[in-house]
């Protein structure tokens, strides 16, 4: 728990791989700025082992958190925020890829999501995944959605003010500065 309470850049970037410790990180940070803590879920529970990571990480949580869920339209989720709040989307990967799933043009949903985050009443803490240092997918689509999650990762790094790798749990400042307590 912090000593002082941290005050974020309007957009933060917490950013790694699957199973990194991103979510935690980001949690933590929300969680010391003092404010009402709003979490924007994309997920969507299509099978049981989903239904069960979603409960889980519900419970990890903990309460004390306005929770949306908005697998598709984030925009209207985050003009829900009001000043005074803080936000957690969790994550641009899954957003990314019901809107690829769902056929839309990854590009337009892309620049309407940097645009919402800029109009956002409250700073806003998002978490996604770096999909790019494996290996090459095999199939079209895949490398589709690789290159596409890459892009959307660089544009919403380009306007955070606080970038945060996370690998092992170790959290790695690329751009702007953490709280000492973390």
């Amino acid at each position: 728990m912090p000593d002082e309470i941290f005050l974020l850049p309007h957009l933060s970037l917490v950013i790694g791989g699957a199973r990194s410790g991103k979510s935690r990180l980001a949690e933590r940070l929300v969680s010391g700025t003092g404010l009402m803590r709003r979490y924007i879920a994309t997920a969507e529970a299509w099978d049981d082992e989903m239904r069960d990571r979603i409960a889980r990480h519900r419970a990890d949580r903990g309460a004390g958190w306005i929770t949306v869920e908005a697998p598709l339209d984030l925009a209207t989720a985050l003009a829900e925020a009001r000043a005074g709040e803080v936000v957690l989307v969790d994550c641009a990967t899954l957003w990314l890829t019901n809107h690829l799933l769902a056929d839309h043009d990854l590009e337009a949903e892309g620049e309407g999501l940097i645009a919402a985050l800029a109009a956002c009443a409250a700073p806003v803490v998002v978490v996604s995944n770096e999909v790019g240092w494996g290996i090459v997918p095999e199939n079209a689509l895949a490398r589709a959605f690789r290159d596409a999650q890459g892009r959307l990762n660089q544009r919403i790094a380009a306007e955070a003010g606080l970038v945060v790798g996370v690998m092992a749990g170790l959290p790695m400042v690329l751009k702007g500065r953490m709280p000492a307590w973390m």
